[in-house]
């Protein structure tokens, strides 16, 4: 374990702050969507820049390999994503954004979870060295029939 500070730490604890507003106002059971959406006014009312659903083009030098969708861009270096899930998370949902990471180059992200009793929320750095990282983003790529 390292002392180095979190990236953007302050950042990340106002949107961590802003889910748990939004998670104490809106009922459970309801798609990831709609806390999407709730918890894209409680960042934009807490100040932060947000795009929601925000689009980026992957390729592999120059094969383009698909469309990535990240729920949340704070402030042009935080990756959000969003689950309504009833379980804890695990491995899967940390690898999705550690993908995302790799993808973006950004330094921090948080993994939300709307669909239990309580927020579960994690902080996620990238790891030192990423590896063959668009072979592991192929399963979350939108791509075009």
């Amino acid at each position: 374990m390292t002392n180095e500070p979190i990236p953007h730490q302050d950042i990340t604890y106002r949107i961590i702050g802003a889910a748990m507003k939004v998670h104490r106002n809106t009922p459970r059971g309801l798609r990831e969507k709609h806390y999407q959406r709730a918890l894209t006014i409680a960042m934009r009312e807490d100040g932060l820049l947000v795009e929601e659903e925000y689009r980026l083009e992957i390729y592999n030098g120059k094969t383009w390999l698909g469309r990535l969708y990240l729920d949340h861009w704070v402030n042009d270096c935080i990756v959000v994503e969003d689950k309504a899930v009833s379980r804890c998370m695990g491995d899967d949902e940390i690898a999705q954004v550690i993908s995302y990471l790799a993808a973006t180059q950004a330094p921090v992200g948080l993994l939300l979870n709307f669909g239990r009793s309580r927020l579960e929320y994690k902080r996620i750095l990238p790891p030192k060295a990423v590896q063959d990282w668009q072979g592991a983003i192929a399963k979350y790529l939108w791509i075009p029939h």
